[in-house]
């Protein structure tokens, strides 16, 4: 991690801080192709809410992310992700990996609350699930998902393009126009899973 923070941190640019979000005016499609079945309409909003953290730049470190005076721009690709806990949906907040205070951003962040993830970064290297899920102080692992815990029933599962993953989801890699799911809760709580997102012109 350190390699990577000194190697980005090289690569940055002097100049004035850019936080404008790239494509900001995108807004979130619904899912409608799923594994199985095309879906009439988006979940129910989830009861849980987990919003950015307060410190963003404490997060980003807790990732072994840097925080850059602007977007990168040799690596620009962005992912989308949607969680699902108990059946319904849990909203990715806007402004994770964004320290407006201090001006920074990181090379993982969100602009909205649509789940796209920008990946820019002044270098090329991979980026994983488990280091956003971090800046969102939600961490995931096989067994957990934030303060969600697997057993007594519950499961949780990730999936990529509409099929589901095997190993560690925090190791998962972040792909261009990969659509991600991660799925908590009862077997028995059905979740259409989607298979693709309808990314809008210039994402």
């Amino acid at each position: 991690m350190q390699k990577r923070r000194i190697a980005i941190g090289v690569a940055v640019l002097a100049g004035a801080v850019t936080l404008a979000a790239c494509g900001s005016d995108a807004k979130k499609a619904s899912a409608t192709d799923t594994a199985s079945a095309a879906a009439d309409s988006k979940p129910a909003a989830s009861s849980v809410a987990w919003p950015a953290p307060a410190d963003a730049t404490a997060q980003a470190k807790a990732a072994g992310l840097p925080m850059l005076g602007q977007e990168g721009q040799v690596l620009h690709i962005h992912s989308h992700l949607d969680v699902f806990v108990d059946g319904k949906q849990v909203t990715v907040p806007a402004d994770i990996g964004i320290d407006l205070n201090k001006q920074q951003i990181s090379p993982l962040h969100t602009h909205d609350t649509s789940g796209v993830v920008h990946i820019e970064s002044p270098v090329k290297t991979d980026f994983t699930l488990g280091e956003f899920m971090t800046e969102w102080s939600v961490p995931i692992s096989k067994d957990a998902l934030g303060p969600l815990k697997t057993g007594g029933g519950k499961e949780l599962h990730v999936f990529v393009n509409g099929k589901e993953q095997t190993g560690d989801p925090a190791a998962l890699k972040l792909a261009a126009h990969a659509e991600i799911a991660v799925v908590y809760g009862s077997p028995a709580t059905k979740v259409q899973v989607p298979a693709s997102y309808n990314w809008p012109q210039g994402l």
